[in-house]
């Protein structure tokens, strides 16, 4: 089977060939990323998710490899995002039995079930 073309990187300027379903290159992703931290994020996030939370997703993640959600079906997913089953707006925290480990598809999942995503668009 072909393999799709690659698509050049989404940054102003930038003509670099990226992977399909990348918005940026490596060099810009970081750039996007770090702009994004300092100024579009709400500074309330901001303080919750500092270097203490960054360590221990990272200890987390290491521990649980795989989506727990997708292990529990029997389906090896490799861990991307790192979520709060409640809400530290709501008064979670980040102890390790408020956490489980998830792929992006089921993160997305639970994000929508959940209307976060819709939420924090209309109320902007």
């Amino acid at each position: 089977m072909p393999y799709k073309s690659r698509v050049p990187c989404k940054y102003p300027g930038c003509g670099k060939l990226i992977p399909p379903g990348t918005m940026y290159c490596d060099e810009h992703a970081a750039l996007r990323n770090s702009q994004y931290e300092k100024y579009g994020r709400d500074k309330d996030t901001k303080r919750r998710y500092g270097r203490a939370w960054k360590r221990i997703r990272d200890k987390y993640a290491a521990e649980h490899p795989f989506c727990e959600q997708c292990y529990a079906k029997g389906v090896l997913v490799p861990t991307e995002e790192i979520h709060h089953k409640l809400p530290l707006s709501e008064g979670g925290t980040h102890n390790r039995s408020n956490l489980i480990a998830l792929c992006k598809s089921c993160h997305s999942q639970i994000r929508a079930k959940r209307g976060d995503r819709w939420q924090e668009r209309r109320s902007q």
